[in-house]
């Protein structure tokens, strides 16, 4: 017996319906994974509410899950200028690395300059690490038209790798009696607190609005889009199609760069090889829920945010074992991200063409 199924590209959902799949992937994804939970002889309703509790419960716990949510913004809005254009930029985090390095160096070699004077430095130098890094892969697809995925994806580790060879190597601290350590910045290269989170949270709110407008409301933001959209669009408009790819990869990367900088100075004080922590990848996650909007990036991200400290939280108070959170976290991104699928495609059961799936074959 065939059954066919029909999937076609939606041109418009009402706003009803949009609210109506996220909060059913929503409802699911929470059901499914306290079932999950059950299967393993846990409480869902207590995992639940210490997640809640671990990342709201406490002044305390708040500022740490804002500091969660800054790198993931910050480097969200980054992929975001690479994905609007279909440029598939999977380099976050070696591009936080570079960053962090260029930022290290200036800490590191002129940490004696009066301090707003050093962090503005430090934050250039991040930029324009991380835009170069980007670049690279850049490059190749503008004149040779190679894979970006891959491109990026392989950078990353090359970053990594020459990072941990500084931290083991020529940039030891000798003073750390042998220990792999990069000797910590002066105080005048880190971060300032503000209402008890380092300003990085300040840095991304401002960048959440310039990227907005950016893309929004400028010749280069529209070009973007437009490569995006269609290159023969772009190409029969007039555009310098390799100049626009560039532009926006160094925009992408400089971004990413700045987070290695905010890392780097606000968080771990010095340059390690972990301090990425996985946010380059996370942000592709939170960069498509976000559907490449950069308002939105913002609350997706508090969102997350608040998912990865409340997972670590119960790790710790509840000793459930990291991977029980990992599947919980990965049950909700499954719906979550499932539920994308028909925010933009229509399936329907159903005579006429479209795709017909029967118990042995397709047709």
């Amino acid at each position: 017996m065939i059954y066919p199924i029909k999937i076609s590209k939606r041109d418009h959902l009402p706003r009803g319906k949009v609210l109506l799949i996220r909060t059913s992937a929503i409802v699911l994804s929470i059901l499914f994974s306290g079932v999950i939970l059950l299967f393993f002889g846990l409480n869902p309703i207590r995992i639940f509410g210490t997640i809640i509790e671990g990342a709201l419960g406490s002044q305390m716990r708040i500022e740490q899950t804002i500091i969660r949510a800054i790198p993931l913004t910050v480097t969200s809005l980054g992929i975001l200028v690479a994905f609007k254009m279909k440029f598939w930029n999977i380099g976050g985090e070696g591009q936080i690395m570079i960053g962090a390095l260029f930022a290290s160096f200036v800490a590191l070699n002129f940490g004696d300059l009066p301090k707003p004077l050093l962090l503005l430095l430090m934050a250039i130098a991040s930029m324009i690490g991380g835009g170069i890094w980007a670049l690279i892969p850049a490059a190749f697809k503008a004149k040779m038209g190679t894979n970006e995925t891959i491109f990026t994806l392989m950078m990353n580790y090359i970053a990594i790798k020459f990072i941990t060879y500084l931290q083991f190597g020529p940039w030891r601290d000798p003073s750390a009696q042998g220990f792999p350590k990069i000797p910590n910045f002066s105080e005048n290269g880190v971060l300032p607190a503000l209402f008890g989170v380092h300003i990085g949270w300040v840095v991304a709110i401002v960048l959440v609005a310039a990227v907005y407008l950016f893309m929004n409301y400028t010749k280069k933001g529209y070009e973007i889009s437009v490569v995006g959209a269609s290159m023969d669009t772009a190409r029969y408009a007039g555009m310098n199609i390799p100049s626009v790819i560039m532009t926006a990869m160094f925009i992408s990367g400089g971004l990413c760069g700045l987070t290695g900088m905010i890392q780097a100075s606000a968080i771990e004080k010095t340059l390690t090889y972990g301090l990425s922590a996985n946010y380059g990848f996370t942000a592709i996650i939170t960069t498509w829920l976000a559907r490449l909007n950069a308002v939105a990036v913002l609350f997706v991200c508090i969102a997350f945010a608040v998912l990865l400290q409340g997972a670590a939280f119960i790790q710790s108070a509840m000793h459930v074992p990291s991977s029980v959170a990992g599947v919980v976290q990965g049950v909700i991104l499954f719906f979550v991200l499932g539920s994308e699928f028909f925010l933009q495609y229509r399936v329907r059961l159903g005579k006429g063409s479209g795709l017909f799936v029967s118990a042995g074959k397709e047709a």
